[in-house]
């Protein structure tokens, strides 16, 4: 409150003698420009860093201007033809023959499987060309000359031509026979008698029925074995008596058989098989799984 009545005071004063109120004026407008004056920056420019180089102008060359390429132009067929037309074929022109020589027919690709029991080791083979015969056949057939047991290769007495999965069930089937010639008849085998593997045939020779599963190498006939120390057991000789050891070793083969085949056929099933045992792998009952082993 004091200090609004000293600027009414100074404020009367001024008006009263002018001199007076204009020089304070004046000095209260140069104070209110100072304090709204913007602020001025005092502060030394930074120093200058070094002036990167100029990039140097690499002129380019001069390339003339490619011109686009000039089409042809268009042959006159019409003046040809003419032409051709009018010019008669000479007398000694040999013509031209009508027959054109077929391109040689490439041979067709055969696909067949490798069996794992030859890979393996287990059977000394061959793979045999696919066999188409009528009703029979084989895609992919082994000729089998020998087979492995405890350690060493059992020659067949003639090479057979058999399936990968007979090849693959005989190792196991002789090993047994191998093993117990060597126990009870003091001789390991030298040598399987064999008789026919594929043969496209009805079963049992007959004129009518099924295939033979001789017919799809899926057959192997055993007429015997040879010992190392030479002797011979043949099926068709020493079947009987059963209980000579001769005839005790072709049950024990038979009976193994069993178990490594579907199908063991000997003397005793029918007459057609009085001189060898049948093996193979065909399929009984309606899941393949029933044995005939008689």
């Amino acid at each position: 409150m004091d200090v609004i009545k000293s600027l009414f005071v100074v404020l009367l004063l001024s008006v009263g003698t002018p001199a007076l109120g204009q020089d304070w004026l004046d000095g209260l407008q140069e104070l209110a420009n100072e304090l709204t004056a913007p602020a001025q920056d005092t502060r030394s420019p930074p120093p200058a860093g070094p002036k990167p180089p100029e990039r140097p102008v690499v002129e380019r060359p001069k390339v003339a201007p490619v011109l686009p390429p000039v089409p042809l132009p268009r042959p006159d067929f019409d003046g040809a033809t003419d032409a051709e037309a009018e010019t008669p074929p000479a007398d000694d022109a040999e013509p031209m023959s009508e027959e054109v020589a077929a391109p040689a027919a490439e041979p067709a690709r055969v696909y067949q499987g490798a069996c794992p029991a030859v890979l393996q080791g287990f059977v000394d083979a061959t793979m045999g060309d696919p066999i188409e015969e009528g009703a029979c056949g084989i895609q992919s057939p082994l000729v089998v000359t020998a087979v492995l047991s405890r350690g060493r290769m059992v020659p067949l007495s003639s090479p057979v031509t058999t399936s990968c999965a007979m090849a693959s069930a005989l190792p196991g089937w002789v090993a047994q026979v191998d093993g117990y010639a060597s126990a009870m008849l003091d001789s390991a085998l030298a040598q399987i008698n064999t008789g026919p593997g594929y043969m496209c045939r009805l079963r049992n020779n007959g004129e009518t029925g099924f295939v033979s599963e001789h017919g799809f190498a899926n057959a192997l006939d055993i007429s015997g074995f040879t010992l190392a120390d030479g002797r011979t057991i043949a099926v068709k000789t020493d079947w009987l008596p059963g209980n000579a050891p001769q005839g005790r070793m072709l049950r024990l083969a038979h009976d193994a058989a069993c178990g490594e085949f579907t199908t063991v056929l000997g003397p005793e099933a029918n007459a057609d098989h009085d001189d060898h045992l049948h093996l193979d792998l065909g399929c009984h009952g309606q899941n393949c799984t029933a044995l005939i082993c008689e």
